[in-house]
């Protein structure tokens, strides 16, 4: 029972395996004994009926955007944010707009091509090492499986599960190497297929630039459209905070979060950390103008 559950939570492939509330040592003759033909015609199938209820779950629940595109457009907008804007209100002290704007411009079409590349080469290590991981695993599954009923038993204990339990996992895992391979690969090494597919760098590099293009234009967008310098200053800096705010809350509600404490609270941290960044790169040109 416990394996059943356990491969139907982990895998997700329960379709194929059939619980019985009767124990595994009764006899054929005596479960068929105790009903009728038409008791068991009619009566109930509890795995059916799980699985039609977790269906009309999994089509009911809402969609989220994946946690790693919103962790990397964070990235994006808040560079995007805060740099161009510490570049252009230390240029502001010099009063001319075209120095700004120029320069603006110049710096957001490095920094958001510089920011891609880095994403994208995070992501792309972050996928060799999946790989790397996965055949080490594959090969400690094929050439040594005392080592990965090891590793299995080390990975179990802590969940705390019982000693019977952890038998009868092995015993389900042992008779599919591929299944054992996805369980090291998920809980032992905490690795997930999916955040680390070949289109996930490219995917990862181009969120980032197009956030932290985003976040420059912003920032930017003052001095385009305010005739006085200091004017536009202070524009950029009131646009750079209401960003920051209304994308900590949103960031916060995309990935499914309802609570509007926890949403404001996100929406404030990042708006004061945004803020202090933006502050100390904007008193460093300051302090070497003066």
């Amino acid at each position: 029972m416990v394996l059943t559950l356990f491969k139907v939570l982990l895998f997700n492939k329960g379709k194929s395996e059939k619980y019985s509330p009767l124990r595994s040592s009764s006899p054929q003759s005596d479960i068929e004994s105790n009903s009728s033909p038409e008791a068991r015609a009619g009566a109930p199938e509890p795995d059916i009926r799980n699985e039609k209820s977790r269906e009309e779950n999994e089509h009911t629940s809402p969609a989220r955007i994946n946690p790693r595109i919103v962790s990397d457009a964070t990235i994006g907008l808040s560079d995007g944010l805060t740099v161009p804007f510490a570049l252009t209100a230390g240029l502001s002290a010099l009063g001319d707009s075209k120095i700004v704007i120029y320069s603006g411009f110049a710096e957001l079409v490095a920094g958001g091509i510089s920011m891609g590349l880095g994403g994208y080469l995070g992501a792309k290590s972050e996928a060799e090492a999946y790989r790397a991981a996965l055949t080490e695993t594959r090969e400690i599954v094929a050439q040594d499986p005392q080592k990965a009923v090891g590793l299995v038993k080390a990975t179990s204990g802590s969940f705390e599960f019982s000693e019977l339990a952890v038998s009868e996992i092995l015993s389900g895992l042992l008779a599919s190497p591929e299944r054992l391979v996805e369980f090291l690969m998920k809980f032992h090494h905490q690795l997930v297929e999916a955040d680390h597919t070949p289109s996930r760098a490219y995917v990862c590099g181009a969120t980032i630039a197009f956030g932290y293009v985003v976040g420059g234009l912003l920032a930017l967008m003052p001095y385009l459209l305010l005739p006085k310098i200091q004017d536009a200053f202070w524009g950029s800096a009131i646009v750079m905070t209401v960003a920051l705010f209304g994308f900590g809350w949103f960031k916060t509600a995309v990935v499914g979060e309802t609570n509007v404490v926890v949403c404001l609270k996100n929406g404030l941290q990042m708006k004061v950390l945004g803020g202090i960044a933006a502050g100390a790169a904007v008193g460093c040109v300051k302090a070497f103008d003066a």
